[in-house]
């Protein structure tokens, strides 16, 4: 049996790529419903830009996550 391919190289930092969809993904849901939002209800400015802050860390949070998990779990 042969192989057809070899993987050479970190393969964590495909994990990381991987890793970074679901954030980068959930930053762009969060801020383009955050736009929406307060074109609708300019008047709830304060309260919408506060929960887009925290929903911008938490996604970040992931992010930071999935970063440093290959060098937890790498070889």
């Amino acid at each position: 049996m042969s192989t057809l391919a070899a993987v050479t190289g970190s393969v964590a930092s495909i994990g990381y790529g991987l890793a970074a969809i679901g954030p980068g993904v959930g930053v762009g849901i969060i801020f383009g419903n955050g736009t929406q939002a307060l074109a609708r209800q300019p008047e709830a400015a304060g309260l919408i830009r506060a929960n887009q802050i925290l929903g911008f860390a938490f996604c970040e949070a992931l992010a930071l996550i999935g970063l440093v998990m290959p060098f937890v779990y790498g070889q």
